[in-house]
């Protein structure tokens, strides 16, 4: 039975239509593709000029290239929802979500009914890459889950219907995952799908127990990780300890998936539902294979505007990328995830993660942790381990990352039962309380 399509049905959501356009949109070829691209984003930008005020205002009158449009950042949608939502639609006959503040302050933003339908057909389309059907394959799921009694039993139904089992993230104790493993002998899962350090973590106490996962679960086929950065030697344990491949997803509440591993192992980027540039600090398109801010337009979305919408990260595209086939060379980190230094140097908090988890994973018994700069000089290293680290690993640690950035840094170590992960269950490796 089609539980999922007929779920998403029922919602009123045409989900039918919208992987029969998905289709289409497959078969235009390459020498076409500029064309489509160009028609969707003028039709996009046409509708939001001429039924919703909000856009309108940002525009500031009639625009006359597409590179003239305005960058709109998340600081732009800071109004209530109901006044950026195109004519003809209300809270009432949209879906309405929120973004989930990790790069700033949280926006709720709307999706008409047919632009989410086409959200989840292309997330359909790709996993149906690794054999995933969301009718009919059984996936085990590592999201966080609300603690308020109405929204639990929301998710939980909704679980149901898309064939998951959740398990707890809040909890990822020796017990915790001794029970996971049990659940895994039993039930005949056929993908993994969730936040990477989770994931990370039972990989590593599948390590420590000596068990490939798919031996004692024989059905499973891949595991997608989403949301937080999944590192070259994490992937290797991963597939190594799971006995699948794995595949790196990456995207955004706001668009849903924009880039996904494909078969020949390249971060394929969404050019069928959105239209993604990046570009530099000055709003200027950046060469392929050059680091540079991701901004989206969604083609779809005609409930509200997302329109050359800068989403807080940073990245860059491969130089074999097509305008059909763009190719996510490497994703940089988020806007906000920089340290300012006290001789006023700007470091990506990505390199503090990278440096630490090097060095301390040498030593064998890291499970997981996280940086925090509290002072503009003093950083704050918090860490799972069944041993403390020595004086010697600590002072190595120090003269490290000094060498890298600067000297006088203050590296402070604190051993931890359990890492402080955000509502959702998302571990944010690096976090600076310092504003710039």
């Amino acid at each position: 039975m089609r539980l999922f399509d007929i779920s998403l049905f029922l919602k009123r959501f045409p989900i039918k239509r919208a992987k029969e356009e998905l289709l289409q949109i497959s078969e235009i070829k390459e020498a076409d593709y500029e064309s489509f691209l160009n028609a969707k984003k003028t039709e996009i930008v046409n509708y939001h000029l001429k039924h919703n005020s909000f856009y309108r205002d940002s525009v500031n009158g009639d625009y006359t290239t597409w590179k003239s449009l305005p960058v709109l950042k998340k600081k732009d949608y800071q109004i209530p929802l109901k006044e950026r939502l195109s004519k003809g639609f209300s809270e009432k006959n949209v879906y309405i979500n929120k973004t989930s503040g990790s790069s700033g302050n949280p926006i709720r933003f709307a999706k008409d009914k047919y632009s989410h339908a086409m959200t989840w057909a292309y997330h359909m389309e790709r996993f149906g890459w690794y054999g995933i059907n969301f009718n009919s394959s059984l996936q085990a799921r590592y999201y966080g889950i609300p603690l308020d009694m109405i929204e639990n039993k929301t998710v939980r139904l909704k679980d149901v219907l898309a064939k998951r089992h959740r398990f707890s993230i809040n909890d990822l104790s020796k017990k915790a995952l001794d029970k996971m493993l049990n659940v895994y002998k039993k039930k005949p899962f056929d993908y993994i799908n969730g936040y990477t350090s989770s994931i990370v973590l039972f990989a590593k106490y599948l390590k420590e127990k000596k068990v490939v996962l798919k031996t004692v679960c024989p059905t499973l086929k891949v595991c997608i990780v989403t949301s937080e950065m999944l590192f070259e030697d994490d992937k290797t344990l991963l597939e190594k300890q799971l006995g699948v491949p794995v595949v790196n997803e990456y995207g955004c509440s706001e668009a849903g998936v924009i880039a996904f591993t494909n078969k020949e192992g390249e971060w394929e980027v969404d050019s069928k539902t959105l239209f993604v540039e990046i570009l530099d600090e000055e709003d200027r398109e950046v060469p392929l294979g050059e680091e540079g801010r991701i901004v989206i337009t969604s083609l779809h979305n005609k409930a509200h505007p997302f329109i050359r919408y800068e989403i807080g990260d940073y990245g860059a595209l491969s130089e074999k990328s097509t305008l059909k086939k763009p190719i996510l060379k490497k994703l940089v980190g988020r806007t906000n995830d920089f340290a300012i230094l006290p001789s006023g140097k700007k470091a990506a908090g990505m390199i503090f993660y990278v440096i630490t988890k090097k060095i301390m994973e040498e030593s064998g018994n890291i499970k997981e942790f996280k940086v925090i700069q509290t002072k503009i000089n003093t950083f704050e290293i918090n860490y799972v381990s069944d041993n403390e680290l020595t004086q010697e690993k600590k002072a190595f640690i120090t003269k490290t990352l000094e060498q890298f950035l600067e000297s006088e840094l203050t590296f402070i170590f604190s051993r931890k039962e359990q890492l402080d992960r955000s509502e959702s269950g998302k571990l944010k490796q690096f976090v600076s309380m310092v504003k710039s």
